[in-house]
Order: C-alpha cells, then structure tokens, then sequence
C-alpha cells in the first residue's frame, strides 16, 4: 500500500542556478493546492544535518520567480558523506514527521538522494546546473540563463575586438562538460571553440586564424574551463600567429541574474512532475526533459552514463565561422 504524503521538504544543493527559486516556489505553492505541508532546509544537506529549517507559505515564496541564485542558500557539507552524518540527516527528517524530498541540484546531490533513499528517505531529484551534464535530461535548470549571460558577454567583447583588431580567448565554465561552451560559439557567433571532449590543437587553429584573418577585424575563442587555461591558449596563439590576443574570464558572472523565461517554465514543469511524482508513492528518480517531454528517470540510470556532446553540433559551430 502507498504511504500517504503529508510533508515535503526542499533544500538546493551545490553550485547554485538560475532557476531554483522558480522550481521552489512552484513546489511550494503546487504542494500547498494538493495540501502538503513544505518545509524548506537551509544549506543544503548541511542543513539536513544541522536540522535548520522553515516552514515554507505561499507568501514566503511570493516575488521569488525572477531572483536567480536561491533563498534557501547552498553549501556543501563533507560531514553528510559520512555514515554518522547521513544518519543524524535520517533522524531530523523522521523527528520532523517529513515523508518525502526534494532535491534541487546536480550529479552529487542526487548521489546524496540515492543515499538517503537507501535509508528509507523518499527522494526525487530536480536537475540544476548551468554546465547541463546530466545524463537523462535535455535541459537542466540554469543553463538557458546562463547561456544568455554569456552570448551578452560576448557581444560587448566582439565590440571591443572589432574596433582594435584583436583577437579573444574567453573562458566560460564546463569543467568535465563543452555543452556550455558549444551553444555560446553557436549562439554568439564566435569562431573557434575548445572544449574537455575534443583534443585541443592550439597549432591548428593557429594555422586556420592566420588563413582567415583576412578581412576580419576580430578573432572570438570560447573556451571551456576543463580545456584549457585561457592564459595558455592566449599565449600559444599569440606566439604562433603573431598578433595580440586579450583574454576574458568570465568566472561567476555566469551564474547569477534573473532567470530565463525557459528556465523558469521548465522549473515549473519540474516541480509540478516531482511533487505528484512523490504523491504517487515514487522515489529515487530525477524529473528530467527528453524530446520535449517530462519524465522521471531512476537515479541508477542517471549515474549509468555520461552524457555526451553533439558533435555535429561542435562542427557546424566551427562550419558557421569560417
């Protein structure tokens, strides 16, 4: 027999993502039309440990949809990884009569929902985060928004780099992922792009600059962070085609800003998915999107695979350059 759910809790976990108080306030106030009580926990899984949490009102989440970054805060906590921590995480969940989780994040946090899981805790999963490597969802919260931050970014750099003839090296995230740095060298028109997936050929590209330059007054290079060092790509094109190249940084400018119009539909669809997901006696699967469609997906298949990149859609962005 299906255990009746009569409270949830939240958290957000890791790096935090445009979108997660979209996802949050739409658990809430969706939960609340089911009559569900919901708690929010602060910190993340720090907070399930250090029991410091609030109940959450449809009020309390009023005027949140457009803040990106997340009202319930995040952190990670090395202490929930151990046994005595994950058990003392158990007890404030049972202490505080909490049926059922939510949780709000990416890989490791949903490592931590399968954990708890196997201790008796009903969890569902939210994806959540910008570098959008989740295996099982087409789109993860956050990437949309900070895709656009990036594509903005590198409009006023192209301004800067047509006027004085420069060329760019422009770091964005992606340590293990090029997702993020595929779309913004499509979206953003820029030429060449470096990612963790394919073997970077400094003397390649070189070569292909100074056979394009011609005509062109600006050079634009997206660079993933787990493919190389901005400041090693400059100084290797600048010594082999001979001109200046200036590097951008972007660093956590990425992350933050209101929210996009998709990420904050897609959290809506997510959450309204999860809380009837749990309602249904589900548990130990993440909300996910596939070919435009909600589903849920178990944690194990989740943690099965790695997804991928498009490769066609990496050379077309290089075919669209030239």
């Amino acid at each position: 027999m299906t255990r009746q759910i009569k409270k949830i809790g939240i958290l957000t976990s890791g790096g935090d993502a445009s979108g997660m108080n979209a996802a949050v306030r739409s658990i809430v106030r969706y939960a609340n039309y089911k009559k569900l009580e919901v708690v929010g926990f602060y910190e993340g899984f720090k907070g399930l440990i250090n029991n410091n949490y609030e109940t959450l009102s449809n009020n309390f989440v009023g005027g949140i949809i457009d803040r990106g970054g997340t009202v319930l805060f995040t952190a990670r906590s090395e202490e929930f990884k151990t046994k005595e921590g994950m058990e003392t995480a158990k007890k404030n969940i049972e202490s505080n009569n909490i049926d059922a989780l939510v949780i709000i994040g990416g890989d490791g946090s949903f490592r931590g929902a399968r954990d708890l899981n196997n201790l008796g805790i009903s969890s569902v999963g939210i994806p959540a985060t910008i570098d959008n490597d989740i295996f099982g969802t087409d789109y993860s919260l956050g990437f949309d928004t900070a895709l656009n931050v990036i594509i903005s970014l590198i409009s006023k750099i192209r301004d800067t780099a047509s006027s004085h003839e420069r060329i760019f090296v422009i770091e964005v995230m992606g340590r293990n992922s090029g997702e993020l740095a595929i779309n913004s060298c499509l979206a953003g028109g820029a030429d060449y792009v470096l990612i963790p997936e394919v073997k970077v050929n400094l003397v390649k590209i070189s070569n292909a600059i100074k056979n394009h330059r011609e005509g062109k007054r600006h050079t634009l290079i997206i660079v993933a962070e787990g493919a190389a060092k901005a400041t090693d790509v400059a100084a290797s094109i600048k010594l082999l085609v001979e001109h200046e190249v200036r590097i951008s940084v972007l660093g956590h400018i990425q992350r933050g800003g209101s929210p996009s119009a998709l990420d904050r539909i897609l959290a809506s669809k997510f959450s309204q998915k999860a809380v009837d997901f749990l309602i249904s006696g589900g548990k130990n699967a993440m909300v996910g999107l596939q070919n435009n469609k909600i589903k849920t997906v178990p944690f194990e298949e989740v943690f099965s695979k790695q997804k991928g990149i498009d490769k066609n859609l990496y050379e077309f962005a290089h075919i669209l350059a030239l």
